[in-house]
């Protein structure tokens, strides 16, 4: 009978995944804007930069559930005004996409098409056409909420 010989079994260290790059999200996060932030940071930490933008995924949550009530209620004056609020703040931020879907829901609101130069006079569309660009809104929120969750060491929300 032929020796047996202990096989070892060399563990692998864990796959470490690489940290996300801005570029990553280009078209969605405008680098040199959020770049800006970044550099308000202190060198060893990024506590400032990560206080704004966690405030923001606070702020946006709650204005969009503003948004969604507003919409059952058919509000179109405070649907513009939330619009121009959001878009104001992830504007600061270099979210560019949630910018541009929060513009045309203040434009929407104002009973304008989405460019905001031609008047809407009919209420439902206004309405249909927030509905639909709040939806795309808070896809695009998510898709950089996420990626800024990892960016910053945490985990995507749920």
């Amino acid at each position: 009978m032929a020796p047996t010989t202990a096989t070892e079994t060399v563990e692998k260290p864990p796959k470490t995944e690489a940290p996300p790059k801005l570029s990553d999200m280009e078209g969605s996060i405008d680098q040199i804007t959020f770049e800006q932030i970044l550099e308000m940071d202190d060198e060893d930490d990024r506590d400032f930069s990560h206080g704004i933008v966690f405030g923001f995924f606070d702020q946006a949550e709650s204005t969009f559930e503003k948004m969604e009530k507003a919409l059952k209620e058919k509000k179109l004056a405070e649907l513009s005004s939330l619009g121009h609020f959001l878009k104001g703040s992830s504007a600061t931020l270099g979210l560019s996409k949630v910018k541009d879907a929060c513009e045309k829901i203040q434009h929407y609101g104002a009973r304008k098409d989405e460019t905001g130069t031609n008047d809407e006079p009919d209420e439902n569309v206004c309405l249909v056409n927030i509905e639909k660009t709040l939806l795309e809104c808070k896809k695009d929120y998510k898709e950089v909420e996420d990626f800024l969750r990892r960016y910053y060491g945490e985990s995507p929300s749920s």
